[in-house]
């Protein structure tokens, strides 16, 4: 199966746009994190997620979610939300399906970030097509 290709730098821009299309108020309530991009999850992620090797992981929210702390300041690291550019090349096969899958990642990851599990996140994704 050959896998989509794309330029770092395009990949990258792609999540700006998917930035800037998701709902701004998501957006304008990170604090502290970071948004980055791999090729591929680590093996230490791989582990920490149970992944098997048959798993593909299109993203990861890596930190504490906001429903998770109390009520003063989050000192150290960002949290981070990472999206992994060879797994979501690897499901997509056009242009559009390539924007779409990474605005959906995205939005995915920064749901965590607000505290939501799985379960709330499919029936929100459910609710919008």
């Amino acid at each position: 199966m050959t896998m989509y290709e794309l330029s770092d730098e395009k990949f990258d821009s792609l999540i700006t746009r998917a930035m800037d299309e998701l709902p701004q108020e998501y957006i304008t309530g990170l604090q502290n994190v970071a948004i980055v991009m791999e090729d591929e999850p680590t093996e230490e992620q791989k582990v920490k997620m149970k992944l098997r090797d048959n798993t593909i992981l299109l993203g990861l929210y890596e930190g504490v979610p906001l429903t998770s702390r109390g009520n003063g300041p989050v000192v150290g690291m960002p949290d981070k939300i990472t999206l992994f550019k060879h797994s979501i090349l690897r499901i997509v096969h056009s242009d559009e399906q390539l924007f779409e899958q990474i605005k959906r990642t995205l939005w995915h990851e920064i749901a965590h970030y607000y505290g939501l599990g799985h379960d709330r996140i499919h029936q929100l994704e459910n609710r919008k097509q």
